[in-house]
This record gives structure tokens, sequence and C-alpha cells, in this order.
């Protein structure tokens, strides 16, 4: 049982519920989720289940798309009306002023991270030291806002879609439009509607779903993991699984062309036998063949799927 799962998570439920249904529908254990999704917010969340765990880190890079509608003039703990109310003001801006203050934040800006959230602080989470009374203000980091669509205005609220960078707070965005028009902003909607090539309109609820039908959407890791691909023949599979270095005798063909440093996908009849680090150009390894220097490591092993046994 291994794959990746583009999950639906409804609002009011944390990322880590929505794996414990799947742990309990598929009984397994070896179930991650890549990104959290804040409770009051639903949509898009990528799950790797069995061994495709250990490639959710190729997930959590990916640009986010995402709807929010928020209310301008409420300020609470943690930018968004599940929390505590902190001040109200009333917001005398036109149309025109707040969709000119939400298109300024398009391109790159410093943004802080909420108080409340799941980013950690000396191995704790930002949410429970905040519950325990300790607020920490991290130092801002640098995001990016690629683009902002169907923007619409009625007063007191604003929404729109945006598309932005891996680690974008769009509470503290909200928060950010608020501040520049003088009156404070909190999100009161949510939705993740993109997550890479993950699409909204693609999700399944796990609570809705059976075992079968959540088998049937698991997509094999290497139909949806964006890495190059190394063709090895057979006969050194099992080297690999021993820990065997690859050597350009290894390589039956390669489909994409990589880097020195990228990692790449290390394929045999069509399965995932390992992912490794270049330690050379693609476009080098016709030289290395002509010098006749097979047994130079091409690739340095990095995790290796013994359960794809060919």
């Amino acid at each position: 049982m291994n794959g990746i799962l583009n999950a639906y998570k409804p609002k009011g439920i944390t990322s880590h519920d929505v794996v414990d249904e799947i742990r309990k529908k598929l009984n397994i254990r070896k179930v991650g989720h890549a990104g959290t999704l804040d409770p009051f917010a639903e949509g898009v969340l990528v799950i790797g289940v069995g061994s495709s765990t250990r490639l959710l880190e190729y997930f959590k890079d990916l640009k986010k798309r995402y709807y929010v509608k928020a209310i301008l003039g409420v300020i609470t703990e943690t930018f968004d009306i599940t929390g505590e109310v902190k001040e109200e003001k009333i917001c005398n801006k036109t149309e025109e002023e707040v969709i000119e203050a939400i298109n300024s934040f398009k391109g790159k800006y410093l943004q802080v991270p909420p108080a409340y959230s799941a980013k950690k602080y000396k191995g704790e989470r930002l949410y429970k030291l905040a519950r325990e009374g300790k607020i920490i203000s991290l130092p801002p980091k640098e995001v990016e806002i690629f683009n902002i669509e169907n923007i619409k205005v009625e007063m007191p609220y604003f929404s729109f879609e945006v598309e932005v960078s891996p680690g974008t707070y769009i509470r503290s965005l909200c928060m950010d439009i608020g501040y520049k028009l003088s009156c404070g902003a909190t999100a009161v909607e949510l939705i993740r509607k993109k997550i890479g090539a993950f699409d909204i309109k693609d999700s399944i609820n796990p609570f809705e779903k059976s075992k079968e039908e959540i088998l049937q959407h698991l997509i094999p890791p290497e139909e949806i993991l964006n890495l190059p691909k190394v063709v090895i023949y057979k006969d050194y599979v099992e080297k690999i699984f021993n820990g065997i270095q690859p050597t350009l005798e290894f390589i039956k063909e390669i489909q994409s062309d990589f880097k020195k440093g990228n990692d790449v996908m290390l394929m045999c009849e069509g399965k995932l036998i390992a992912i490794a680090t270049a330690e050379r150009n693609s476009s080098f390894l016709e030289t290395l063949k002509k010098e006749n220097r097979i047994r130079e490591r091409i690739f340095t092993l990095k995790k290796v799927f013994k359960e794809a046994k060919t």
C-alpha cells in the first residue's frame, strides 16, 4: 500500500484529523501530509501513504493557490475569525482604495508569520506556545505573491484568489492589507484550491470515502513526482537495494536531463527504485562513456524503496 493522495480537508478539523482518518480506513500507520492547513480552512491536502511518506518533502515547495474572504476593521489574535477579537474599527475606505491596497502586494514582500501557526520555535509549535501565553514574534520572511485575481469588495468584506510561494500565510496577507488601509483585517473564509498539480476539483474527502475508494485514488509516486527520470538495468536493482552507489554501467536510459546536485528518480520497469543525487551533469555522461569510465559514481543514493522489487 503506497502512493500519494489528493485529499480534501473539510473546515473545522485539523490536518492531522485527516491523516488519522486515512490511517483508520486503510489500517496503516505510515500516513503523513505535506503542509498544514488551518482548522478554519478547507481544501487540498497532499497525503503520503506507505513509503510515499518519505517523498512528501518534494511537495512542500510547490506554488499554492487560495481563495480568501476577509473582513476589514476586525483584528483577532489568530488573524482569522476563530480567534479572540482584539480590536474593531470602522473602515471608511472606498472600493477603489481597497482594490489598490490588495494589488500592491503582488511581487515579493517581507511577511511576519502569525503567532498562532504551525511553525516551530525551539522545537515547539507557535500555536502551542501562544495558547500558553508565550507569544513569539519570528523575524519576517520574504514571500512572493505571484498573482491576485477575481477581487471583489462588498464593504466591509473583500475576497480574491491568490497564487503564492510556499511558506506564505494568507491570514497574514489579509492582515497586512488591513494594516495598509489603517483598519486591520481578519480572514473569515479560506480555501486552498491548488498545490502544484493537485487541484481541488480532483480531491477526495476521506471522511466520505471507503477504503476501496481511497485506494483507487492513490497516485503512484513516479507518476506525480516532478523529478528527472533515469532507467536502471534490472540486473543492478539488487545492488542499489544493498546500498551500492550507482555508476554509469547501471544506467539503461536517461529520460530527463539533470544537473549535478539535482535529485533524480531511479526507475526500473516503471517502478521507483530510489531517489538519488546526481554527482555529474547528464550531458557529461556521454564523455565518460567514450573514455570508458563506466565505474565512476554517477549518483549518491538518498532514499531506497526496497518494496519496489521487480
